[in-house]
């Protein structure tokens, strides 16, 4: 009897479970019928322009964008990895791109942690929308006002300054100081998300945890490095990998500010691949921005694997 019960329950569940796999399998084909669109946008507008540049970085320049190019194989990559113009502006944007992530997200995470704090808690809305407004600012206009704000001759910094009896800052008219430049207005435009970020990360935190630390006499360093910190780690590796995209790219405010000078000490890939397309050498040009994609890959991926298995002790 109990063999009959056992065989014949299955047998009554069938119905509903063929029910059910057919509902979940409607309901997957309809979320990737929803999703069709922007795969497809994203296919057009986003991975075939970047196949298309790498086909072209393997072109004679004078014939890439005609409808027969000759193919030249590795030459356009051998002419710029033995350009010392070129290595020196890989460099320059690797030094770029290392000091404004850094800066960047540990900037985000001090305030971050300031604007969680309960005495701030009439005003955050209001912070938040401060240090958030500059992301969404039309980079032309704010590259222009901060452009403005640096001019040697009525600039609001120097003004500034003078004022308070101290020496004027270069701007962009000396490497070192053009360089600082665009790494302050680059972190006024893009801190604000790495903030927001850090920020909803650390409303997520398990607060047990850091009052289990804090009964146990653990000093306020050791709560944040050895409590705070760890569970911050999505939210790091987030805005780290973003940033490291963001920056090895640079581009926008290079052309509004310095124009790769001067000296060509702020002509970063981006905008020296630029310069190579406007002079017809195409082939060149997009053999720049395929080695810059390689970079942007190979960092990134790597560092989504080291920050993956560090654990920050």
């Amino acid at each position: 009897m109990t063999t009959a019960v056992a065989t014949a329950t299955p047998r009554r569940l069938l119905p509903h479970l063929s029910r059910k796999a057919a509902a979940n399998a409607w309901h997957k084909r309809t979320l990737y019928l929803f999703l069709l669109p922007f795969a497809a946008l994203t296919a057009i507008f986003g991975l075939w322009p970047i196949g298309q540049s790498i086909y072209l970085s393997f072109t004679e320049s004078y014939t890439a964008l005609s409808p027969q190019p000759v193919f030249v194989g590795l030459e356009n990559f051998r002419e710029i990895l033995s350009n010392p113009d070129f290595l020196d502006s890989l460099w320059r944007t690797l030094l770029f791109t290392f000091v404004s992530v850094v800066l960047n997200v540990l900037v985000a995470l001090a305030l971050a942690i300031m604007l969680s704090q309960p005495i701030l808690e009439r005003g955050r809305t209001l912070f938040k929308l401060a240090i958030f407004l500059p992301v969404i600012t039309p980079d032309v206009a704010g590259f222009i006002v901060w452009k403005w704000m640096f001019n040697q001759d009525f600039g609001v910094v120097n003004a500034v300054l003078h004022g308070l009896g101290l020496p004027a800052f270069p701007g962009v008219t000396e490497p070192v100081s053009a360089f600082a430049t665009l790494t302050i207005v680059e972190l006024w435009h893009h801190v604000g998300l790495y903030t927001l970020i850090f920020l909803t990360n650390l409303q997520l935190l398990d607060r047990d945890l850091d009052e289990a630390a804090r009964i146990d006499g653990a000093t306020r360093w050791q709560r944040f490095r050895y409590v705070t910190l760890p569970q911050l780690r999505p939210a790091i590796i987030i805005n780290s990998v973003y940033a490291l995209i963001e920056f090895l790219k640079t581009f926008t405010v290079i052309v509004v500010i310095t124009r790769g000078g001067p000296n060509f000490s702020t002509n970063f890939v981006s905008y020296f691949a630029y310069t190579k397309f406007g002079n017809a050498q195409y082939g060149e040009a997009m053999a720049m921005a395929t080695v810059l994609f390689a970079a942007v890959a190979v960092l990134a991926a790597a560092l989504v694997w080291a920050m993956s298995r560090g654990d920050y002790r």
